[in-house]
């Protein structure tokens, strides 16, 4: 590992760092040669899905300086199959690297080869989900997965976890993208398909692995889910919600906005019947979304 990179993912792991505080230390000081080397001392290693508060290891002596216990966090990435790709490596998205405020970097597990494929299709929606938004991906996500889309989502409840799911169902292959770190899971009842999705698929993370999401991360990963793909499709959503929040981004940064119709009666259609009021490619079949890519 490079020195800027060693000390960019160190910087990462201060609790009180921002994205605005790392680039304006990068625009005075390109080599972050003002920011020490952590200490690359050896230490103990932790498994990803251990109860972390039962491990005598867990927690480091009082005494430990903070770049100690960072260098302990870092080394142990590699015994758990976790990679960091920074801003400044060939690995990172493109696409990503488009948006406003891309990540300095992001934590990764799984199939890394996915990022390298082009055709990425966002799709996002309530985390009360209906039987209508589930049998809509059922109906549309065959045509989709054969044309080889790989799905993008946020392993939340509802739409994300089917999404997910209905991608690896089709033999197709998906990206999820979390809140907070890999060791702190959110929802834990989705533990079990974050799991499969580490072994078979690709999760990713903005946020070092010992990070406990906090609400303001959740619209915030909102951004590289929308990022990464070449178009955004909503299932269901209210008036407000996460899933308009996706769609705006895709907005902003030029990217294709799809959505499903839905009855006026339901308050999950509300959120898409207006988007595709203003604008948004109505989707009923999956051919309405790969006409928009010549597929």
């Amino acid at each position: 590992m490079d020195d800027l990179k060693e000390k960019l993912i160190s910087l990462l792991h201060y609790p009180e760092i921002s994205w605005n505080s790392i680039f304006k230390l990068l625009k005075k000081d390109p080599l972050l040669q003002s920011v020490p080397r952590v200490n690359s001392s050896p230490s103990n290693q932790l498994s990803l899905f251990t109860d972390r508060t039962s491990s005598t290891e867990a927690t480091p002596p009082i005494t430990t300086q903070p770049s100690e216990l960072i260098s302990q966090q870092i080394q142990q990435y590699e015994a758990n199959g976790i990679r960091v790709i920074t801003i400044f490596d060939k690995e990172y998205p493109s696409l990503l690297k488009e948006i406003y405020q891309p990540p300095w970097a992001l934590f990764v597990k799984g199939d890394l080869s996915l990022l390298k494929i082009d055709k990425k299709l966002a799709v996002v929606g309530s985390r009360q989900s209906t039987q209508y938004g589930r049998n809509a991906m059922r109906l549309i996500f065959p045509g989709l997965i054969e044309k080889d889309m790989l799905i993008v989502s946020g392993l939340a409840k509802g739409i994300d976890s089917y999404a997910h799911e209905y991608a690896i169902k089709n033999d197709g292959k998906t990206i999820a993208v979390i809140a907070g770190g890999f060791y702190h899971i959110y929802p834990k009842e989705n533990v079990p398909l974050a799991k499969e999705l580490m072994n078979s698929q690709l999760i990713i993370s903005e946020y070092p692995p010992d990070t406990k999401p906090l609400k303001w991360h959740f619209p915030a990963r909102n951004r590289i889910i929308s990022g990464l793909a070449i178009g955004t499709f909503v299932i269901e959503a209210k008036r407000k919600s996460g899933s308009l929040i996706t769609a705006n981004y895709a907005i902003n940064e030029g990217r294709d906005v799809f959505a499903l119709p839905g009855s006026i009666f339901n308050p999950f259609s509300l959120g898409t019947n207006d988007l595709i009021q203003q604008g948004a490619k109505l989707v009923t079949k999956a051919e309405d979304i790969l006409e928009e890519y010549r597929l």
